[in-house]
Parts: structure tokens; C-alpha cells; sequence
């Protein structure tokens, strides 16, 4: 039988910040190698960061993740319409994209409600990206 806790503990982890939750640096570095790996070799979305500096773009999407995930680190990039606004992002690509993230989030055991939260970020993101609302490219 249960002290209790155990429950406690899992309430504490709740009201750490999705970035601790998730492991920390280690862990959300692990999945932005992947994520940018993979969206570069990607057959659908690959070709649009042919010309890409690779470890700038993990860098960025580190920053961006981290602040968004209440980890330590600031985004420093541009704006993402300014950043984006020479490329013609398609809604299509935009959901590869996202179906990526969640492939890796998955594959690196990111818990659901964090994975979840990070997704609806970026999909929130798309008018900043994207001029196109819908689309599929899975």
C-alpha cells in the first residue's frame, strides 16, 4: 500500500516546468539533433534547407523549444515571418513538419502532455510561417 508518497511525488512533478519534465537539456538536445536530421533528410521537406546551415538551425530550434518549454535559454533568431517570409512554405509542409516533431517526440518518450502542448505551439506558430491554414503532407 501506498504512503502517499508516491502520489505527492507526482503531483511535485507536475509543477516543474515541461523543459525538467522532459529531462532537461540532455533530453530536449537529443530530440532537436533528431528533429533537424530528419527534416533535412526528409523526402517531402528536405530540399527546402538544402542550402541551410545545419547547426545554426539546431541551435535556433533549441532556443526556441527551450523558451517555450520554461527551460534557460532565449530565442535569438529573428522573427519567424521575417525568418520565413522568402520562403513559400506550403500548409502541406508546414504539417510535415509538425508530424515530424511528434514522430521524434515520440521516439525520445517525451511525455504526452508535454509532446502535446509543444505540437499545439507550433501549430499555432503557422500564420507566422505559412499562408496557408490546412493542409496534409504526411
Amino acid at each position: 500500500m501506498s504512503d502517499g508518497s508516491e502520489l505527492e511525488r507526482g503531483r511535485e512533478r507536475e509543477k516543474e516546468p515541461p523543459f525538467d519534465r522532459m529531462g532537461g537539456e540532455p533530453v530536449l538536445r537529443a530530440v532537436i539533433d533528431d528533429f533537424v536530421e530528419r527534416v533535412f533528410s526528409d523526402i517531402m521537406i528536405g530540399f527546402m534547407f538544402r542550402d541551410a546551415d545545419r547547426a545554426r538551425i539546431k541551435a535556433l530550434e533549441y532556443e526556441h523549444a527551450s523558451q517555450f518549454l520554461g527551460g534557460p535559454e532565449h530565442y535569438t533568431g529573428r522573427p519567424l515571418r521575417a525568418a520565413h517570409a522568402r520562403h513559400r512554405v506550403n500548409g502541406g509542409q508546414f504539417a510535415r513538419r509538425i508530424h515530424l516533431l511528434r514522430q521524434v517526440c515520440d521516439a525520445h518518450a517525451v511525455p504526452a502532455d508535454v509532446r502535446d502542448a509543444w505540437l499545439a505551439h507550433n501549430e499555432a506558430l503557422r500564420a507566422q510561417i505559412t499562408q496557408q491554414p490546412t493542409g496534409k503532407c504526411l
